[in-house]
Formats: C-alpha cells, structure tokens, sequence
C-alpha cells in the first residue's frame, strides 16, 4: 500500500468535499479515491469519514489525522520542490577532493572563478594525495592525475594532460654538470618524489629515441609534496622530478634550470570524477563542465610557458 498517495487521496477528498470532485483534480477515477481512503482507514484501523448518499463528513478522529497530513504532504512537496531545483540550479555545499599540486595551482582558481558566475554554491575542498573512494567518503567530485583510471563504476571527464621535467638549481649544474641523458642521472643525486602517481623506483622519460629508464637503487632524500621537492632542488640538494605546474614559477626567476630538456617525464591525464551522470546536481554539472571549458587553455598556456624557458 502507498500510504503516500492514500493520505494525498484523503486529504483532498476532505478538502474537495467529494470523492468525485478528489478525482477530477488527481486525474484518477471515483473508485480508486474510494479505495484509497477506504485502505487508509484499514491501515489506521480508524474511520476518517462518515459518508452519505448526498455528502461526506470528516470524524474527529478524521480531522486530527488531516491537519497531520497536510504537515507531512507540504514537508514532501517542499522536499521534491528542493531537489528539483537542486537538478536545476547550482545552490549549496559541493565537496570536492584533489590532488595538492593541482589543488594549489589550478583548482582554488578556478573555483574563485566559477563563484563569480555560481555565487550559491560553496566549496569544501580537501587537498590529499591519496585516491578517495567518492561514496564513503562522501565527495561530489574528486579531481585526479592517474595515467588511467580504474573500473570503478564512477563517471570520469577528462580535463586535459600535462607531464613532469627533470630539474635543478644553478648551483648544482655548476658543481655537478648537466645530464644529456636519462643515464647521466646515474651519477647525480637523484631526489625522489613519492606520489601514487609516480614511479619511486625507476625513471620512464619519453624522449626522441622513443621510451627511456633509469632504474635508481638510493636517494639522499625522498619527499611526498611537490612544493617541498621544490624547495629541496631550488637549494642544491640535487635533480629531481617536477610537474610543469611547480616547476614554472622557478624556471621563470632562474632558481630552477630544467634537465633533459628534450626529455618528458610521465605523461599524466587530469580527469574529473564523479559518483553518477544520471539526475546530476546542477552544481556538480556546472562544476565539471566549468573545468571542461577552462581548465585545457590554461594546461597549454602552461606548456607555451615551459617551452619559453627551455634552453634550446
């Protein structure tokens, strides 16, 4: 039994005043109205209206089940009315979890320019390198760099791709030399980044000879963050590995010198990634379609800007 639909029935049978006007205005017959009250009354084991021939009459007990129901009923329509908007207007809280590097360098950007247009959504950003699970842990939308995803069940939106250089100070490269090869690296102090994303052990490069490895067995320093692998290369401790995106900013003031500048470094797909496509929230929809349309310009604007530091 929809005990929904009954109270709907009953609630506008005693507001109509008949069974027969109730259904003109549900768009249904006499005798599924009847029914529905009359199972209504079964459930409740109370009668809710006394009925003639001529008219219809709620009981006392009728008249305090009705005010209950038009309390319920107008709780259910607002909350249909609230998530309908919800599917058609951006509003509320969207929790999104990326990847730090990315987080600092493009996602708070782009969402103080998405607000511009979206002032009703608000953000609760985490910054983590671990990979969610977007359903226990409770995100809207997880923004990740992986060379490809898992078969999760989840939808994915590929944002773009961009790749890491092999860098290092002035000072190293005068003291130690500049490698020409990945196999130079072998007799350099190699820092390594530890990431889910990165190999720790072995070095894949892409270069014009194809696909090239180093395999590196010691490290005099390993670190899980990007922007402290930077700080770590910019004071001479070695060469290490550098998203475009950390390295930028140093290539450009001269306290970082790219390595192997023919050589990149694992390419990587940025993806949006979200638990459903089917009766998405406007504001997750918004979101991921805001970082389809901006975030590929910015990527390449960052590849011109590397090319643009990078010794011939």
């Amino acid at each position: 039994m929809d005990t929904l639909q009954n109270m709907r029935a009953f609630s506008c049978v005693a507001q109509a005043g008949s069974f027969t006007a109730a259904a003109a205005q549900l768009d249904t017959t006499t005798a599924n109205i009847s029914r529905a009250v009359s199972n209504l009354e079964a459930h409740l084991q109370t009668r809710l209206l006394n009925r003639t021939t001529r008219r219809i009459a709620l009981t006392e007990a009728g008249k305090r089940y009705l005010q209950r129901c038009e309390q319920i009923l107008a709780y259910v329509e607002e909350a249909e009315a609230e998530a309908s908007d919800a599917h058609a207007r951006p509003a509320g809280l969207l929790k999104v979890h990326s990847m730090p590097g990315v987080g600092q360098h493009y996602v708070i950007d782009a969402i103080a320019s998405y607000r511009q247009d979206h002032k009703d959504v608000s953000f609760d950003l985490t910054l983590t390198n671990r990979v969610p699970d977007l359903l226990e842990d409770g995100y809207d939308v997880s923004i990740v760099l992986a060379s490809e995803l898992p078969d999760s069940g989840f939808v994915s939106q590929r944002l773009g791709i961009t790749y890491s250089i092999v860098c290092a100070s002035p000072a190293y490269i005068a003291r130690r030399g500049m490698a020409h090869r990945p196999a130079d690296l072998l007799t350099h102090d190699c820092l390594r980044l530890v990431s889910p994303v990165f190999p720790l052990d072995k070095w894949q490069f892409t270069g014009p000879d194809g696909q090239e490895g180093v395999s590196l067995n010691s490290s005099p320093f390993l670190v899980n963050s990007a922007e402290a692998m930077k700080t770590a290369i910019a004071s001479g401790m070695g060469v290490g590995i550098l998203p475009i995106y950390s390295a930028i900013d140093g290539l450009r003031d001269g306290t970082l010198v790219r390595v192997l500048p023919r050589y990149r470094f694992q390419e990587l797909n940025l993806y949006a990634v979200y638990p459903s496509r089917q009766y998405l929230d406007a504001k997750i929809k918004t979101w991921v379609e805001y970082l389809r349309s901006t975030l590929p310009a910015i990527l390449a604007a960052d590849e011109t800007d590397l090319q643009a530091h990078t010794p011939g």
